[in-house]
């Protein structure tokens, strides 16, 4: 399987555009507020079964890692983010097979902070963007097969929410349950497409 697009190229392009909108945000409203921060997050990782052709192919709980970069308005915030997670496969088929599966992801997000009136903040977010889904040495287990390696690039949404907690002024301490999803993408399989259920704990910083 080939990749059909140069992924260094189509993240730099998606990454430039997600500057120019958090560029926008920052300067479309100047009678508002606005405080920037920087973010980062890690934790647990589901991902759901892969329906290939009406085949399943199963895999254990893995880890996410999240990074963001935002503008906060007091109610509202928008960011750029970048991910990864990895999780291991478990079965195809009910076969056991090594290797892993890893999702990049690059992210517009947008998010509504509910004045719960007390210093803890809930919110609830959602964003689009794109994801590149990497296999990594898929082989049987047990078995000197050649490992398979592959990787795709789509579209990809998230929904979630949160609680924030203030440590220091500046500071808060972020949890949060994130789906993630992407796209119907192509492989010599058909088409597939990845989705993982996901706690996060981390940091947002202002500046």
């Amino acid at each position: 399987m080939t990749l059909l697009i140069n992924v260094e190229d189509t993240m730099k392009k998606h990454l430039s555009l997600l500057a120019a909108i958090l560029a926008a945000g920052s300067f479309s409203t100047p009678a508002l507020a606005v405080d920037h921060y920087v973010s980062a997050n890690a934790g647990i990782s589901w991902m759901g079964d892969v329906d290939a052709a009406g085949d399943k192919a199963k895999l254990k709980a893995g880890y996410g890692l999240l990074g963001a970069v935002g503008c906060d308005y007091g109610s509202y915030r928008f960011e750029a983010e970048a991910g990864y997670a990895d999780n291991n496969l478990k079965s195809f088929n009910g076969i056991d097979l090594d290797g892993d599966v890893s999702v990049y992801s690059l992210m517009a997000n947008a998010y509504y902070d509910i004045d719960a009136g007390g210093s803890v903040t809930p919110y609830i977010g959602a964003g689009v963007g794109v994801a590149q889904v990497s296999g990594h040495n898929i082989v049987e287990s047990g078995t000197s097969g050649t490992p398979v390696n592959d990787n795709e690039m789509t579209l990809a949404y998230q929904i979630g929410a949160g609680v924030a907690i203030p440590l220091t002024s500046t500071v808060d301490l972020d949890a949060r349950y994130r789906y993630f999803a992407t796209t119907d993408f192509s492989t010599d399989f058909g088409n597939l497409n990845v989705d993982s259920h996901n706690l996060l704990l981390g940091l947002r910083v202002k500046f």
